[in-house]
């Protein structure tokens, strides 16, 4: 393999300064990654260009030596952040232990953590900074650790158009930090740490850094993209061509600068070789990026005021029916399902109110994760305390979202710009999904949003996003949180546009604005008021029974089925037309003239309404040609007619009515056993529900204590990296002690206060009989070869007076040494023992013998000379 290209720093060219546009990679790793930085910022070669903030998990008390130890394998400067530091390029910036860290115009700002232990999430805090404050300059990388810390963060950096880099799980000491990106899908780069530094170096390289706001795209790159528009629709059904211009070359540039691509048709090309890239592509173009509560102002604005009036709107008892289009993952449905438990709780009304919640996305493994309701423990981040309680079940792998949540969501696969929408909706949440489709489309759903809301409904939008010129059809209710109602009184009249009447122009072409429409006469104004006040609500179906057309409000004949979205006619039809109609429709195919069905009783909500239902196969030329229109008109219910019996029928009547008594003797005995049963399997299904409230607190029990156990794990990890550092150190500074003694030749014997052997020299095993076991030995039990009974006692004479002292000491083989006892004295200035050296001076006591014995015959020889001269 081909490594990839690296840059070279121009040898007359300084680092960039602080504030120039160069790259930030944020690096999320736990406490025991050490081993993975250390590699990480090995690669990274000399002047890159790019700054690199390290966030890990460590221990809040301990401080921290991170720097030190990664200065070691590179050459950049590693520093520990201080408050307000500011970022330059070529250096490496580590979080210090109990702080929380943010960014800001490229300072780095230090913060107090909400909690000092438990479980904390840092690398998710930072990586929302940093993808805030850095844009597409963003980088963000996972390397070994444990836990899920650093998900949601990623997400905020791929909603930027920031890049995501994942150390390879298999290469990685602890594997469920990487491990829970990749699964979230949110992995650019999957890569060994090794490889890591050199493909963000390839990505930077190719793809241009906020180079231009407005692409000024070529025709050969314009017909390239369209290529690719007209893949994924092919691939995937769905047509992006409605999408934003801009989001669309934006989001294919970053994917051809993930594999190296340069030109636009070489592109395409790998996309027709390749349908997992369609893939990817598409979940790229979806931007699937929430989170619960996102705005938070929003939730408690609806919370006390606004779901609060609109209860106050509705008659006790009311079953409210809400929308949230481009749900993702389900967060946002989840969110509002929340509030809506909270605000009718804080209210206590007489009768409790029912809100079912219709969430749609055009991704289905994402509203395949949102059936399930189970998010990662980093949630906490964006959900309290309380709610987590309320609302949640804690679960080995996160947490749950409680049944009783979850059954007030349905999760559909859904297109918003090609699918019919859901009516008669009360709320209908549609944030942060406009600002990625073409203001002709925007124009266009929001008459369709207001033909969706029953009278007084509520649309709530993104914090970017407003009804636009429909300020006729929506009132602000709050326009801070961006929080509309339902209009009643309408000035203009606006002709509703179903999804499947959009007209598709050029994918990626220029966005002009379009064409004014010429002012309506106020003939077809006149006659679409009567067409929509007067004309009875119409369908127009194929032979399969599958809805094309809606033409006036028909709520009371059809809704949606739970589940997944269905409009079909005979799956929506409500109670009381299902069979009729299924048996007009086919009867109606089959013949010329159309079916009608008079007086049918239909349900309503709280009651019924009788209606008559025409079927009639549409012959005519043209586009309707095969249709079926199902018209619906409201009848007055019929008098009750007068029946006429004769003998034969009052036998007959009187033989039925004697079975009627039986079969309802049978059936009030068999109702009796079904109470019965029922009063047993309840009962048994309250002590089952005791048992799992029982199950469950254990559970949560367990999970809290596994919670703090990860986090001491965590913590130990940090120690241990550190402490393998320390005694690196002293085996050093012990390697360097023994070769300093070994050169000095001077035999040394250490002594701890009770004068055991702490430590000695090899050339103190020639002068006492020492062996490595006679370490912790007292120095009375070892035999010496000294004339010295003396020894231990002038030991315990320094260690009391702590004077030092030295005499020389004589061997039976004619050696002598000069003892010199010290005071052991520690870095903290405590006494722990003593020091004795044993100096040779055999050879100065040999020349100083010999010198006496010269002087002494010398003295001879004088007195001698002496006595013979007198």
């Amino acid at each position: 393999m081909t490594p990839p290209p690296r840059r070279s720093k121009p040898a007359a060219k300084a680092a960039p300064e602080a504030g120039a546009a160069f790259p930030i990679v944020g690096i999320g790793a736990s406490a025991g990654g050490l081993e993975a930085l250390e590699q990480f910022l090995a690669r990274v070669p000399p002047g890159s260009g790019m700054a690199f903030v390290i966030v890990q998990h460590l221990d809040p008390t301990h401080k921290g030596i991170m720097p030190e130890l990664l200065q070691r394998a590179t050459g950049m400067k590693v520093i520990q952040v201080k408050d307000r530091t500011t970022v330059r390029a070529d250096c490496v910036y580590v979080i210090p232990p109990n702080k929380d860290m943010s960014i800001l115009h490229g300072v780095l700002h230090l913060l107090a953590p909400s909690s000092p232990r438990g479980l904390r999430l840092p690398i998710d805090f930072f990586f929302r900074a940093l993808a805030q404050d850095q844009q597409e300059r963003s980088v963000g990388v996972i390397l070994s650790g444990m836990g899920s810390d650093g998900t949601l963060g990623l997400r905020a950096i791929k909603e930027k158009a920031g890049v995501v880099l994942v150390q390879e799980p298999a290469t990685a000491k602890f594997d469920s930090m990487p491990r829970s990106a990749i699964d979230a899908g949110l992995a650019d780069i999957v890569a060994p740490v090794g490889e890591l530094p050199g493909k963000i170096l390839a990505y930077l390289q190719r793809t241009p850094l906020i180079a231009r706001t407005e692409p000024v795209l070529e025709d050969q790159t314009q017909s390239a993209i369209e290529k690719v528009i007209v893949l994924l629709r092919a691939h995937t059904g769905n047509d992006f061509s409605l999408y934003k211009r801009n989001t669309l070359y934006r989001r294919i540039e970053r994917r051809m600068g993930i594999h190296q691509i340069t030109k636009m048709a070489g592109y395409v090309r790998y996309l027709q070789e390749n349908s997992q890239e369609l893939d990817l592509l598409f979940k790229e173009l979806l931007i699937g990026v929430t989170n619960f509560f996102r705005d938070p102002a929003v939730w408690e604005e609806l919370r006390t005021k606004v779901i609060p009036a609109l209860l106050a709107s509705r008659a006790p008892g009311h079953a409210l029916r809400a929308w949230v289009p481009g749900c993702s993952t389900g967060e946002e449905a989840y969110s509002l399902a929340m509030v809506f438990r909270e605000a009718v709780e804080a209210l206590k009304p007489k009768a409790s109110f029912v809100l079912q919640i219709f969430a749609t996305d055009l991704d289905r493994d994402a509203i395949d994760k949102a059936r399930q309701g189970l998010f990662p423990a980093n949630i906490t981040a964006d959900v309290s305390p309380a709610r987590l309680k309320r609302f949640f079940t804690k679960e080995d792998r996160g947490y749950r979202v409680r049944r009783e949540i979850r059954e007030m969501v349905i999760f559909a696969p859904q297109n918003i710009i090609m699918d019919p929408p859901f009516t008669k909706l009360d709320v209908l949440s549609c944030r942060n999904l406009l600002i990625y489709l073409t203001a002709e489309v925007q124009k266009k759903l929001m008459p369709l949003f207001h033909y969706s809301l029953t009278p007084g409904g509520l649309l709530l939008l993104g914090s970017a996003e407003t009804v636009g010129s429909s300020t006729d059809l929506f009132a602000p209710v709050s326009a801070k949180a961006r929080i509309f109602k339902r209009a009643e009184t309408i000035q203009r009249s606006v002709p509703v546009e179903f999804p499947a009447s959009f007209k598709v122009g050029k994918p990626a072409g220029p966005e002009t604005p379009p064409p004014a429409k010429p002012s309506a006469s106020l003939q077809s104004l006149a006659d679409q008021l009567i067409l929509r006040s007067y004309a009875p609500p119409t369908v127009l179906a194929n032979d399969k029974g599958d809805i094309f057309y809606i033409s006036g409000r028909t709520g009371k004949y059809l809704e949606p089925a739970a589940g997944k979205a269905n409009w079909n006619l005979f799956a929506m039809a409500r109670e009381g037309l299902r069979y009729e109609l299924s048996a007009a429709f086919a009867k109606a195919l089959k013949q010329k003239d159309g079916v009608v069905l008079h007086a049918l009783k239909v349900g309503t909500n709280g009651g019924t309404q009788c209606v008559d239902v025409s079927v009639q196969r549409l012959d005519e030329p043209g586009p309707l040609h095969g249709l079926v229109m199902v018209v619906f008109t409201d009848v007055a219910a019929p008098l009750a007619a007068h029946v006429i019996s004769t003998p034969a029928d009052s036998t007959r009547l009187t033989a039925s009515e004697l079975e009627l008594q039986q079969v309802r003797a049978e059936a009030r005995i068999t109702h009796e056993e079904m109470q019965t049963s029922q009063e047993e399997i309840r009962s048994a299904n309250e002590e089952l529900q005791s048992t799992n409230e029982e199950l469950q607190s254990t559970n949560e029990e367990l999970t809290t204590s596994k919670e703090e156990m990860q986090s001491l794990n965590e913590e130990l990890q940090t120690v241990n990296a550190e402490l393998q550092a320390k005694v690196h150190e002293l085996s050093d500074s012990s390697n360097d002690m023994k070769n300093l003694l070994d050169s000095t030749d001077i035999a040394t014997l250490f002594l701890d206060r009770h004068l055991n052997v702490r430590r000695f020299t090899h050339q103190a095993t020639k002068i006492i009989k020492l062996i490595p076991s006679d370490v912790g030995r007292p120095i009375t039990d070892l035999v010496s070869d000294l004339d010295d009974p003396a020894l231990a006692a002038d030991a315990r004479e320094v260690l009391r007076s702590l004077v030092p002292k030295e005499k020389p000491v004589s061997a039976p083989d004619g050696r002598w040494f000069t003892v010199r006892i010290m005071p052991y004295r520690t870095l903290d200035d405590r006494i722990d023992g003593v020091v004795i050296t044993f100096a040779d001076i055999t050879v100065a006591k040999t020349l100083e013998a010999k010198l006496r014995e010269k002087h002494a015959a010398l003295e001879q020889r004088v007195a001698k000379q002496t006595k013979r001269k007198s």
